[in-house]
């Protein structure tokens, strides 16, 4: 969702955005970290001394700010450089790869030794990548204009007419397909951008994105826009984002140690509150 809006994809038990520190990490094929594998500043990455992370463009807010992962600003890019330092790479030992949301989690060779552009955890991405530990547990919205005959729908149930859309290949287009169940064929776009100008012009009734990033397209960007509901949590392991690595790479159980350190330490608790703190509360839909 990753999607404003790439922002693709935040699942979350309650209703709340700041949930995600305190919830148990989902079991993730992140392999054995010892101190020597994990020698800090000199793990086997693409370019000796180098961590090289990846990530979509474009990428938006909250997640990355003005389209510039350098910047350190944006969850994601903060969590990143947090990574970064708990592996031993501090800013000036970090460089950046653009990498399009598809391509990055199909099977080969990668051009970064980890990406965050919000994806979610999946068995299905499992058996081509690799991914650490979750940093961050999703939860889906739905997006319309106020003017919208769907922005007052209260249950999912309500949304079944409704022409819908969003990112391709994210979990955002899936919650559509498995939650709502659409009666016509939801739309695909490209990128979140070309999801939000569909909503714009008419040619859909809403749009589904992660829930930061609904709340920055409703606050910042689309001038009449809503969040018309949050779609519910399944049962079992919510929805959550991993950093991306090779399938079966040797960076994994460093970066999963990494991310749970920073998880015990407070820092994703604290990041959340610095750049998505601001999101709020949505209605759940029934």
């Amino acid at each position: 969702m990753p999607s404003p809006l790439p922002l693709r994809r935040l699942l979350v038990a309650a209703a709340a955005v700041l949930a995600v520190a305190g919830c148990a990490p989902a079991d993730t094929n992140s392999g054995p970290a010892t101190a020597a594998t994990c020698t800090p500043g000199a793990l086997p990455t693409r370019t000796d001394g180098i961590l090289t992370v990846g990530t979509d463009q474009p990428v938006y807010p909250p997640w990355y700010i003005d389209d510039d992962p350098a910047s350190g600003k944006g969850f994601e890019c903060a969590v990143a450089y947090a990574i970064a330092g708990e592996l031993g790479y501090p800013r000036d030992k970090v460089t950046w790869a653009r990498v399009p949301f598809n391509a990055a989690v199909q099977p080969g060779p990668k051009a970064f030794d980890l990406n965050l552009t919000e994806f979610s955890i999946t068995d299905e991405r499992r058996q081509a990548v690799d991914f650490s530990a979750p940093y961050y547990d999703v939860k889906q919205a739905v997006v319309a204009l106020g003017s919208s005959p769907f922005a007052g729908a209260t249950t999912v149930a309500a949304l079944k007419d409704a022409r819908l859309g969003a990112q391709v290949g994210t979990t955002s287009y899936e919650a559509i397909v498995d939650q709502i169940k659409p009666s016509a064929q939801p739309a695909v776009f490209n990128t979140n951008d070309d999801a939000k100008l569909a909503l714009t012009n008419g040619q859909v009734d809403a749009i589904v994105v992660d829930l930061p990033t609904a709340f920055f397209i409703t606050s910042a960007e689309l001038q009449g826009s809503k969040i018309v509901g949050q779609l519910p949590a399944g049962s079992g392991t919510p929805e959550q984002f991993g950093a991306v690595l090779d399938k079966g790479s040797p960076l994994t159980g460093c970066v999963s140690a990494a991310v749970e350190r920073l998880r015990s330490a407070g820092t994703l608790t604290a990041l959340e509150q610095q750049w998505l703190a601001s999101a709020g509360s949505a209605p759940a839909l029934k």
